[in-house]
């Protein structure tokens, strides 16, 4: 019986230093990721002093973002960064985030000559956020435009007498929290609606006259919510010039002064921290190589309900997409 005892004990006194040197091993490998990290993050675009041009890229549906912001303000203070390249390839995104960030290449381009190249695509709030800088290049067949504005919003109140579902609801006004969707939009609530898109509109029509120079009858033709190509846009003055980076090095090269063979670096928007998601997978795989696979997938269950959360968009949209329907 002693002989067991013993055995027990034995065993649990291996089992609280193994699992100390997993702890350990657990922490020292956090370390040496967050040290290397660290390291890469200190090489780069601003390791040295010799004059560069900052590449910049804003991709996919934009929306607020405080931290590309702060990025911006810091790339406007970058004293090696003489001039800025930025590539926009986005079908726009909320108002209030196209906004935000025309704002914040507005300042930055203040200080830096800024050029923005239109990969694929700068339509709605992507051309918002490409009209912020001196001189727009796009390619031949790259969409550019589509000025305007849309709220949209489901209305399943056929589906719900369907499936036999009624919702209730009691506003303190008419016009709070509509439209909902549950039932027939309001004559009142479709004019709240509608005043608030035709602002936002006038806004965004204010902004393509002020910056693209053009008079009143041009603008009705630019701003009828469609979409032009690269050519196009050079004739309605949507684009500046046809072209690639390598134009907008030689535009740069000759009307702000920059050496041609001034080197392009990627500068990022992001952290390279960020959310700290290379940590979280580095971080998985490390507990579940000593043993801790179910917090490992824990981690990677909240970096999942992460990323979903940032794909919502609310408020009005700056966005072009094909129809669905007719």
């Amino acid at each position: 019986m002693s002989l067991d005892a013993d055995h027990i004990v034995d065993r649990r006194r291996m089992r609280r230093k193994l699992t100390f040197w997993r702890v350990l091993a657990v922490v020292v490998a956090i370390v040496a990721i967050v040290a290397a990290a660290v390291a890469f993050g200190l090489r780069g675009f601003g390791e040295t002093s010799r004059p560069q041009i900052a590449r910049v890229t804003i991709r996919g549906v934009i929306r607020g973002d405080q931290e590309r912001v702060e990025a911006l303000r810091a790339l406007s203070k970058q004293r090696n960064a003489r001039a800025v390249i930025v590539h926009v390839d986005s079908p726009g995104g909320t108002t209030a985030g196209s906004e935000q960030l025309y704002d914040a290449l507005r300042r930055m381009s203040e200080s830096k000559p800024t050029v923005v190249v239109v990969d694929g695509m700068a339509a709605s709030g992507g051309y918002i956020a490409a009209m912020a800088a001196d001189h727009i290049i796009a390619q031949g067949t790259s969409l550019v435009g589509s000025v305007g504005v849309l709220f949209q919003y489901p209305n399943v109140a056929d589906l719900m007498k369907t499936i036999g579902v009624q919702v209730e609801t009691i506003r303190s006004t008419p016009l709070k929290a509509a439209p909902d969707g549950f039932g027939p939009t309001s004559p009142e609530a479709r004019a709240a609606l509608e005043s608030i898109v035709m602002d936002s509109y006038a806004w965004f029509r204010g902004m393509v006259q002020d910056r693209r120079k053009m008079d009143d009858e041009l603008l009705q033709r630019v701003t009828d919510g469609r979409v032009f190509t690269g050519r196009q846009g050079v004739e309605l003055k949507l684009v500046d010039e046809l072209g690639n980076e390598k134009t907008a090095v030689d535009w740069l090269t000759k009307e702000k002064g920059l050496k041609p063979d001034t080197p392009v670096r990627d500068w990022d928007l992001k952290s390279r921290f960020g959310d700290l998601g290379f940590l979280h997978m580095a971080t998985a795989a490390v507990l579940d190589a000593v043993g801790l696979g179910a917090f490992a997938r824990q981690l990677e269950s909240w970096g999942s309900v992460r990323a979903i959360e940032r794909l919502n968009l609310d408020g009005l949209l700056a966005l072009w997409h094909p129809p669905a329907a007719n």
